[in-house]
């Protein structure tokens, strides 16, 4: 015989189920504080690889030293604060700015990256435009197909 599921909130029913037991309610994975958390997560995490990333390319494979740390948590911090503040403040800004603030951040985060190995300052420069050109590109093109003509996302 088939009987139909529980909903949360409601109580169990059928011989032997307690009245005042109740179905556990499902956790909603897809609601604002999943995204929460995944948007803190994902800036953390990034930063931390991105730090630690840093570090490596800094230390040139000598020993790790206090100072390295140091400059790698210091990096991973401020990488994830300038992630959070993108991820913030980007969304609320027409697709074009939008874009160029993910390109910009993008660009220099990598000539970051770049300019820790020690080469001149001129080709870190050039790759991080190219890189910065690239995130613009793409970013602008998913925005623009995603969008409406007012900004707003499409359903």
């Amino acid at each position: 015989m088939a009987q139909t599921a529980p909903r949360p909130g409601t109580p169990l029913q059928g011989p032997g189920a307690p009245a005042t037991r109740t179905a556990p309610a499902t956790p909603d994975v897809f609601g604002p504080r999943a995204h929460t958390i995944a948007r803190w997560t994902l800036a953390v995490v990034l930063g931390l690889v991105y730090g630690y990333w840093a570090a490596a390319i800094n230390r040139d494979a000598g020993p790790i030293t206090g100072w390295n740390v140091l400059f790698g948590l210091v990096t991973a911090f401020v990488f994830a604060v300038l992630h959070l503040a993108v991820q913030t403040f980007a969304p609320r800004l027409r697709r074009e700015l939008h874009s160029a603030l993910w390109a910009a951040f993008a660009g220099c985060a990598f000539g970051f990256l770049y300019s820790q190995g020690g080469d001149s300052v001129v080709m870190s420069t050039m790759l991080s435009l190219v890189i910065a050109a690239a995130v613009l590109v793409a970013t602008f093109y998913r925005y623009y197909t995603h969008e409406d003509a007012t900004g707003h996302r499409l359903a």
